[in-house]
C-alpha cells in the first residue's frame, strides 16, 4: 500500500483520481490545488500524481525533488522548457511523464508506432481527436502522444512532419506529412482514431473514452509501478511491460 498525494485535488481528474485510489485499496497522502502547500503534502507521500498545469509545473517538480518522492505527470499542454525540467528532476527522482494514462491508449501508441514502422511513407497518417467544449489545449496531449509514435516508427521527427489547423488553398498533401484535426464540442471525454490511408485502402485504429474513470485508473496503476524505481524519467508503455 502506497501513500498517494494529488496535485490538482479538486478538478475533475483529481477527484476522478481520489475515486480510483480508494477502489485501488491505495491511501490518500493529501490534495493540494492552486496556491497550495505541494512541499506539505509531497513530504507525506510515498509517490505523487500531478493533474495541474503547465504553469505550476516547476514548483511541483521542484517539490518532489526536494521530498525525494516519485511523480506522474499527467498534466497537458506543455512545453519544450516543461520537458527540460522534467529531464532535470529525472536525475534526481523516478518521473513519468504521459500526454495521457489510460492504459487502452498506452497501447494504441504501440499499435500506431509498429503500424508506421512497417506501413511506410507510402501511407499517409492523419489524426483526428475529439474532447468536451471545455478543454482548452490543441491538439490533445493524446494526439500529440498518437503522433510521437507514428514518427517515432517512421524514424523521424513529429516537428518536422506535424500538419495542424489547414484552411485555405494549403496545396496537395506533403508526403511523410502526419496531420492533426481537433473537434471541440459537448462533454466528450476523448476520442482519438488514427487514419492510415494508402493507395485503395485504408487502416484506422481507435479509442474512445468514455468517462475519466479510465485515465484515473491508469494514473494510479502508473503511481503504484513507479514506487521503488531508481531516478529517471519513465513512460506509460514501460508500466505495461511493452
Amino acid at each position: 500500500m502506497s501513500r498517494i498525494g494529488i496535485i490538482g485535488s479538486a478538478g475533475r481528474m483529481g477527484q476522478a483520481i481520489a475515486i480510483a485510489l480508494a477502489d485501488a485499496g491505495e491511501d490518500l497522502a493529501g490534495g493540494t490545488d492552486k496556491n497550495g502547500d505541494v512541499a506539505a503534502m509531497a513530504a507525506q507521500a510515498d509517490v505523487l500524481i500531478d493533474f495541474s498545469s503547465p504553469a505550476a509545473l516547476e514548483a511541483n517538480l521542484e517539490a518532489a525533488a526536494a521530498a525525494g518522492v516519485p511523480i506522474v505527470i499527467g498534466t497537458t499542454g506543455l512545453e519544450e522548457r516543461h520537458h527540460w525540467l522534467i529531464d532535470s528532476a529525472a536525475q534526481t527522482i523516478p518521473v513519468l511523464q504521459t500526454g495521457n494514462t489510460s492504459l487502452g491508449v498506452t497501447l494504441l501508441a504501440h499499435l500506431v508506432r509498429e503500424a508506421a514502422s512497417r506501413l511506410g511513407e507510402d501511407w499517409d497518417i492523419e489524426i483526428v481527436e475529439t474532447h468536451h467544449r471545455m478543454k482548452v489545449d490543441a491538439p490533445s496531449g493524446t494526439a500529440l502522444l498518437l503522433g510521437e509514435a507514428a514518427a517515432d516508427g517512421r524514424g523521424v521527427a513529429l516537428a518536422d512532419s506535424a500538419v495542424r489547423g489547414r484552411d485555405g488553398i494549403t496545396g496537395k498533401r506533403e508526403p511523410g506529412t502526419i496531420g492533426f484535426a481537433a473537434l471541440r464540442g459537448g462533454t466528450v471525454a476523448g476520442d482519438h482514431t488514427v487514419h492510415f490511408l494508402g493507395d485503395n485502402e485504408r487502416l484506422s485504429f481507435a479509442h474512445m473514452a468514455e468517462n475519466r474513470g479510465i485515465f484515473a485508473k491508469g494514473a494510479v496503476k502508473a503511481a503504484q509501478w513507479l514506487v521503488g524505481q531508481k531516478p529517471g524519467r519513465y513512460t506509460m508503455p514501460e508500466v505495461l511491460g511493452l
